[in-house]
């Protein structure tokens, strides 16, 4: 049994981050979870939130976007349809998308609620991502 595993967060738009941890956690559709060394092998989809994972004394932040994640062999792969690591994300255009979000859902008529609400989780779940990086 290791005493690492390899995270590699994986967008259609490339590599988001890869790197060896002692443990992650990521928000599977059903609920939290967390993976160590040794783990046994799963696959699971994921909801909008935030992964987090440890490195010795530090801890990283990434935003994820829906997907897959795959833990096999000391190995958790995500496939996600976006994700930005705390560090990278633009608070500014979080709060500017959470606006346009809360005003859409305002709006009586002609409004797809489902897709200005997930909009609104996505700014909310980012500036929140963002947050944790800065107050470290």
């Amino acid at each position: 049994m290791a005493d690492k595993l390899t995270l590699e967060v994986v967008t259609p738009y490339g590599s988001v981050l890869k790197e060896e941890v002692d443990e992650v956690v990521a928000p599977g559709s059903e609920g939290e979870f967390g993976v160590l060394p040794g783990h046994v092998p799963f696959v699971t989809t994921l909801k909008i939130g935030m992964l987090v994972y440890k490195q010795g004394g530090n801890t990283g932040y990434v935003f994820i976007n829906s997907g897959y994640a795959e833990v096999s062999d000391d190995r958790v792969l995500v496939l996600a349809d976006s994700a930005e690591r705390a560090e990278d994300i633009d608070v500014e255009r979080a709060k500017a998308a959470m606006q346009r979000a809360e005003e859409r859902l305002r709006q009586k008529e002609n409004v797809d609620f489902a897709r200005a609400q997930a909009a609104l989780q996505r700014a909310l779940t980012r500036i929140e991502v963002a947050q944790k990086v800065r107050q470290s």
